[in-house]
């Protein structure tokens, strides 16, 4: 039974769009600095666990309150990519092919990495852009293989879904130059008063090709550039008074915080911080207070040092990889994932951050999560959404399949029918897979409302290239 669109509440509210998981979710490749898919490369892969725990996530801040909505998959194995690596030919020829001799780039083409939605894109909400629309930027993702092919896939899925330019913007990716690389909000976070006031916008970034001899990460890559912040906030109007650029700790890139979002979250007025998360902590306090000033806004800041909470641990569980959602009861709680209920010092930490003063606690209450199979390819609550801010003419006006019960159990059942409960390079490399993957897509669009738009097109276009 179609689903049809809750009606929207009066007033501006976070929304969140998360990733669904793709039926080719596997653990065969690795992307640089990321220690879980580095620790799980090889292992078995449950894609139907990892799209129902996905679900439930989402099922979950659904219940709370919490706008939801879903993003949709991308087509894979993704035989464009293939072709341009020089497996071509037919599917069946080209998987064949690929498998043999590069197995390695048949897992990066077969990659369900869109899942992440943080990294979809950077979002500025209305109140805070020049000409008072929704702006969007797909990041360009150019550090890794597997991540560079999303992008064509990304912008039209979020053309179809924020069409109306009379309320939103989608800009083209960034290009892809080093210079510019872009990992979009998982290294982006807004801060404001509430959703409808104007915000502090933090970019956090890497590397600046202007200061070739700043302190740079040793082990593993810095992957955003101050260069692509920079331009972002200019395409989107924001005002530079409210702008804050930080570069990231080199050393902790190095201990595996590929992302801003590995080491802090904010919510609202809240900012919860590793103190390793900046290379220059005072600076950038000071910086997002005299930006606080400018809007009459009270920042809390949490910062957990190394003595409460080791990076490495911070790491391993995700716990900075959680998200902030406040509830319509006015609750604000922490959506953990699971590793971090077990774990005996991000306990603690959860525990010592909700028993302080009611004006300087960042969350109220925690609950924990079953994201596993997400994790394990190093991506926690967090990773799985793209927040965007939205007022009650701009939900109605997108084309957002909003989750609800019934949208959840349709999804569940999508999902339960079309989605192996296991992935090897064998099934990767099988073209009646590849056949299924497609019809599954085209499946989906009616369920999404996303019939006829740019991202159907999208699917339609790949099934005719490559299957004939």
């Amino acid at each position: 039974m179609p689903t049809t669109h809750p009606q929207p509440t009066p007033q501006t509210l976070e929304a969140n769009f998360d990733g669904l998981v793709g039926a080719t979710h596997h653990f065969l490749n690795t992307a640089p600095g990321n220690l879980a898919s580095q620790t799980h490369r090889g292992e078995p892969a449950n894609p139907r666990a990892a799209a129902r725990q996905g679900l439930d996530k989402m099922r979950r801040l659904a219940d709370l309150g919490i706008p939801q909505a879903v993003l949709p998959p991308q087509p894979r194995p993704n035989l464009d990519l293939l072709a341009a690596l020089g497996f071509a030919g037919p599917a069946e020829k080209a998987l064949a092919h690929a498998k043999r001799d590069a197995p390695h780039l048949l897992a990066a083409a077969s990659s369900s990495s869109f899942m992440w939605a943080a990294n979809a894109a950077t979002v500025s909400p209305s109140p805070d852009t020049a000409d008072s629309r929704l702006h969007l930027t797909p990041a360009n993702l150019i550090t890794a293989l597997h991540r560079a092919q999303e992008p064509r896939f990304t912008a039209a899925a979020l053309r179809s879904i924020f069409a109306d330019e009379s309320h939103f913007a989608v800009h083209d990716p960034l290009p892809a130059a080093p210079d510019l690389a872009d990992e979009g909000a998982a290294n982006h976070t807004r801060l404001a008063p509430a959703f409808d006031a104007p915000a502090i916008h933090l970019f956090a970034f890497g590397r600046d090709p202007r200061t070739p001899d700043a302190p740079s990460p040793t082990r593993f890559p810095a992957r955003q550039s101050a260069l692509a912040s920079e331009a972002i906030a200019r395409q989107h109007g924001l005002n530079p008074a409210h702008v804050v650029f930080a570069r990231q700790h080199p050393a902790a890139i190095d201990a595996g915080v590929f992302h801003h979002d590995v080491i802090g979250v904010g919510h609202l007025n809240r900012l919860l911080l590793h103190q390793q998360a900046f290379a220059d902590p005072a600076a950038t306090h000071a910086q997002l207070d005299r930006a606080a000033a400018s809007l009459n806004l009270t920042l809390r800041h949490t910062t957990l040092t190394d003595d409460q909470l080791p990076i490495d641990q911070a790491v391993a569980t995700y716990l900075f990889n959680s998200q902030i959602v406040s509830t319509p009861d006015g609750r604000t709680i922490l959506i953990a994932p699971a590793e971090c209920e077990t774990h005996a010092a991000v306990r603690a930490a959860i525990d010592h951050a909700i028993n302080l003063p009611q004006d300087q606690r960042p969350f109220d209450a925690a609950e924990f999560v079953d994201v596993r199979q997400s994790m394990r390819n190093g991506g926690g609550p967090a990773c799985l959404r793209l927040r965007v801010v939205m007022t009650p003419a701009q939900r109605a006006a997108a084309n957002a399949a909003w989750l609800t019960p019934a949208l959840h159990d349709q999804l569940i059942a999508w999902v339960d029918h079309h989605y192996p409960d296991a992935t090897t390079l064998d099934t990767l490399a099988d073209p009646a897979q590849l056949r299924a993957n497609l019809n599954a897509l085209d499946a989906l669009a009616p369920i999404l409302h996303l019939t006829d738009s740019p991202w159907h097109q999208q699917i339609t276009d790949c099934a005719n290239r490559w299957l004939g």
